[in-house]
């Protein structure tokens, strides 16, 4: 009995399929990994940003002594895609107008916005009544944790600017945000 003719064609249109099928996996996987991927590594090679320098305004035309000067400005602050602007303060102080002491106007408690209370001649949070020595920002009274949180500061063709950042808040040491 003659052996019947095996379909040649059929085969290796089964093992193209076969094939076709597995690189048309592999792509998609790719086509979906790589992706995923980037978004887990690519923090580790962020670069680290750099000092965001804010003027203040003309270092001579800030007030000597008590009391201290309150500066607001604006920032732009991005959230994922999300662009807004956000109100920032400091205080800044000065017995002789070239050396200056320029502090983020949070409180370290809570994050509450402190002001200069006249009568006690220091600077107030309305939280929880903390208190906190104008000259050095050391806590007079109250709960929080760390004296007021200090920014560097420079200045330039006669501008201060100071390197503004915020830090955690509620805790003893000075961690930046």
């Amino acid at each position: 009995m003659p052996e019947e003719p095996r379909d040649v064609a059929g085969g290796s249109r089964r093992r193209f399929l076969k094939w076709a099928t597995a690189l048309s996996a592999l792509g998609a996987a790719v086509l979906a990994g790589l992706p995923t991927l980037r978004a887990f590594v690519s923090p580790t090679f962020k670069k680290p940003e750099g000092k965001r320098w804010v003027k203040l305004g003309e270092a001579d035309l800030f007030d000597v002594g008590l009391p201290p000067t309150k500066v607001d400005f604006s920032e732009t602050v991005n959230d994922a895609w999300l662009e807004s602007r956000a109100l920032r303060s400091v205080w800044v102080y000065t017995e002789d107008g070239e050396q200056f002491i320029v502090y983020n106007a949070h409180c370290t408690h809570l994050g509450c916005i402190v002001f200069f209370d006249k009568d006690k001649r220091a600077l107030h949070s309305p939280c929880h009544h903390g208190l906190f020595e104008v000259k050095t920002g050391a806590v007079l009274a109250g709960p929080p944790p760390r004296p007021l949180d200090s920014l560097e500061w420079k200045v330039e063709d006669g501008m201060l600017y100071c390197a503004y950042q915020d830090f955690r808040v509620g805790i003893a040491q000075k961690v930046s945000v």
